[in-house]
């Protein structure tokens, strides 16, 4: 099969690969979309010790199980399923948890992928294949909300929410905030070559950061850098709750001080449960996320160009799906 392989630092090459063969339990599913997340970036630009190369990178996928003609979004999160996380209903921080594109399991840039049966939400025909694979980044945020809806001293409808990025994890946070009820949605977004289709969004307004000083009940930061949080931390107003699911870098800016003078909470979100997967995925598939136009579609053999553009900002969509 042809796969996009991530060879080393910046490098990727568009080559064969062998076919995958389905352990106990897994099942072949020919891939038809897969996104490209921030996540892939982290890998090519070295700095996620995680996935090593050679390696097939991406997780965000939808594609027809083998031999069957079932059309499906991929849960790439597998958990173990035992442990006392697993049976609390915590999947997604499973001490045991793998995900497609860390070693041992390679990632769906590729024709094919082996997945296990249970990581499979069958998508109904009305769906693309596109709008499917962004199950993954939306289920992201959709987990986000959630969390941050059960610890809030309010209701969402009455809530002023601002995402902090206006990637596709903060496009997904953003529209998920909306299905759920939030009064006003924001999204704040540096890049001004992004704007234009940001501000297409339905109900959710686009703002770059410099120019907006609201003070909202609830951020997401969808950024994960020292600069996102410094600005989580100055925006948030006292009592509000901070959600952080980016993991651009690890440390700094964070203020502790005013997080405990005026009892903010600061929730830290990684990926989602089973349930929440699935919960995202029926609300894409059912219309709650909007027209889902904002991805931009690319054959998995210019693959390589599109790290590349990505790299240097000049993408102005939130995703980039690659068609194998």
């Amino acid at each position: 099969m042809k796969a996009l392989v991530y060879e080393g630092t910046r490098r990727l090459s568009y080559r064969d690969a062998p076919k995958p063969e389905p352990g106990p339990g897994e099942v072949l599913v020919k891939i038809h979309a897969a996104g490209l997340c921030g996540s892939d970036m982290h890998a090519y630009h070295g700095v996620d010790e995680r996935r090593p190369p050679p390696l097939i990178l991406g997780h965000e996928a939808a594609g027809i199980v083998e031999g069957t003609g079932r059309r499906v979004a991929i849960n790439p999160l597998v958990s173990c399923l035992d442990c006392p996380d697993c049976v609390s209903g915590w999947t997604n921080i499973c001490s045991n948890r793998r995900i497609m594109s860390m070693p041992p399991r390679q990632g769906s840039f590729a024709e094919w992928a082996a997945v296990p049966e249970r990581s499979l939400v069958t998508a109904p025909d009305h769906v693309s294949f596109e709008k499917a694979a962004l199950a993954e980044p939306i289920a992201c945020g959709w987990h986000a909300t959630g969390l941050a809806q059960a610890r809030m001293r309010h209701g969402l409808a009455d809530t002023k929410a601002v995402v902090i990025g206006g990637g596709a994890i903060g496009v997904g946070s953003a529209l998920s905030l909306r299905a759920r009820g939030a009064g006003k949605v924001t999204i704040l977004e540096a890049n001004p070559v992004r704007m234009p289709v940001l501000e297409r969004l339905e109900g959710i307004e686009a703002a770059e950061p410099d120019a907006w000083n609201g003070k909202p009940h609830l951020v997401i930061d969808a950024c994960g850098s020292e600069q996102s949080r410094a600005l989580a931390c100055a925006l948030v107003r006292p009592g509000g709750i901070i959600a952080h699911i980016g993991l651009a870098s690890g440390a700094g800016g964070i203020d502790a001080r005013r997080l405990t003078l005026w009892e903010i909470g600061f929730i830290g979100v990684y990926t989602y449960t089973e349930e929440a997967f699935r919960e995202a995925a029926a609300a894409i598939f059912d219309g709650r996320m909007g027209a889902l136009d904002w991805a931009e579609t690319m054959a998995l053999a210019d693959g390589a160009q599109a790290f590349r553009d990505h790299d240097a900002g000049r993408m102005a969509t939130p995703k980039t799906i690659f068609t194998p």
